[in-house]
């Protein structure tokens, strides 16, 4: 008995390569943190306050500022690749075989 196949069915998809934010947010906020620790250690020490004291504040604000250059830089990305999108035919296979697993 010859089982009736359905015919297959084709679709166009749009194909980009978008990044992911938050690499881009931790590489930010890791820079971020790096620049604190240049300035607080980097810079003469006051007699009114520490090397981390300086360290904390700045690491507060560094972060959070490489974050979001971090994040400015992936949206940007992101346009890019809204640009240079591609279209591209899909087509669905049918199984040839049904699935006689038990467990599926």
């Amino acid at each position: 008995m010859p089982s009736e196949q359905p015919s297959a069915e084709r679709r166009e998809i749009t194909v980009r390569r978008a990044p992911k934010y938050v690499p881009f947010l931790i590489l930010g906020a890791l820079a971020g943190i790096a620049a604190a620790a240049v300035v607080a250690y980097g810079l003469p020490e006051t007699p009114s306050f520490d090397a981390g004291s300086v360290f904390g504040f700045f690491l507060v604000l560094f972060a959070a500022g490489g974050a979001v250059l971090g994040a400015v830089a992936a949206l940007i990305l992101d346009r890019r690749s809204v640009k240079r999108q591609q279209r591209a035919v899909v087509e669905s296979v049918p199984d040839s075989e049904p699935d006689t697993d038990p467990q599926a």
